[in-house]
């Protein structure tokens, strides 16, 4: 099969090349599935750039999420099954392997290349801000990097859920897409004070952070009394100056996780949720992949630069025929 390799073990974009490698033989419990299409995701340029290697036993490929056909089953799967599946690695190439628990059928209506932009988005979200988050009806969610993938998918679902969403993005342009999409709120973040207009507009109860640095002070100005900001990523700066008083005060929860990592049976649970909450939402058309642009697999290094360079709104996909 084809498959894309880092020349060198690391490096730029340009390090990316397809290669030939064998298909990967499902262990017991596992399914094969031919990849029609697979997500680019920023903890995918991470591991390109050395920094987040695979969980043990995942391959060195790249690769957190695919679409595509199942040609061994296993548990409820099939031989001809559409599915879209969570991975541990290996998406960016024509086959791939997961734990069955991990596949979830792909939504009536949606393209091989939509429903691959789901799994790692989707999941990302429903855990950071439904379970850690614990955003309910009626709160109201504050949303940094509103069009990037997680961005667009959190907006829909918090809609979705009956929350009120506040958004930011850099660039008067991006945060009318994010109106767009429906939020009911959304902040030029290079213009305005995001933390006082969140403030003026009453507070929030959950700020879901993939920025880090800066963001945090004025997520603590904005949030309100027993609220909870959730970090997923910090590409602004890993490092938080917290005044404990304050958090007292106002009875903060100050969380966040990663995906990856998590084992098995965790992952198991985590799909069960979002196929018993979130496909519905998806079957009703309140939450709809938003695919920026798709890449054939063979330029991953293409797809790659332009995901690093930031005008994408939604997802960076792959195909794979």
């Amino acid at each position: 099969m084809t498959a894309i390799a880092i020349e060198g073990g690391k490096g730029p974009a340009a390090a990316l090349k397809p290669v030939r490698a064998p298909v990967p033989q499902p262990n017991a419990g596992e399914i094969l599935i031919r990849v029609r299409a697979a997500g680019v995701n920023r903890p995918d340029i991470v591991q390109r750039n050395g920094f987040y290697p695979p969980p043990p036993g995942a391959p060195d490929t790249l690769g957190l999420e695919a679409a595509g056909e199942v040609v061994a089953g296993a548990g409820r799967w099939k031989a001809g099954d559409r599915v879209c599946a969570l991975l541990g690695g290996g998406g960016y190439a024509e086959y791939a392997v997961c734990d069955a628990r991990h596949a979830l059928p792909i939504p009536e209506g949606l393209s091989f290349e939509e429903a691959a932009g789901l799994p790692e988005t989707v999941f990302t979200v429903f855990a950071n801000v439904f379970e850690h988050g614990a955003l309910k009806s009626g709160e109201t969610l504050l949303l940094h990097g509103a069009t990037s993938g997680i961005g667009t998918t959190a907006i829909q679902m918090a809609k979705a859920a009956g929350a009120r969403v506040i958004a930011t993005a850099r660039g008067a342009a991006k945060a009318e897409t994010a109106r767009r999409l429906g939020a009911d709120i959304a902040i030029d973040a290079a213009a305005e004070d995001f933390g006082a207009v969140a403030k003026a507009a009453g507070g929030v109860d959950v700020v879901l952070d993939m920025v880090g640095g800066d963001y945090f002070a004025k997520n603590l100005e904005a949030l309100k009394t027993g609220g909870r900001i959730v970090y997923i990523a910090s590409l602004a700066g890993a490092e938080i100056t917290v005044p404990i008083f304050r958090i007292m005060q106002k009875r903060a929860v100050i969380t966040g996780s990663t995906l990856r990592p998590r084992d098995a049976d965790e992952k198991a649970r985590l799909a069960a949720e979002v196929e018993r909450i979130v496909w519905p939402w998806i079957a009703a058309g309140k939450v709809k992949p938003q695919v920026d642009r798709t890449f054939p697999l063979a330029e991953a290094a293409a797809a790659h630069a332009h995901l690093e360079s930031g005008g994408h709104v939604g997802k960076v996909i792959l195909t794979a025929g």
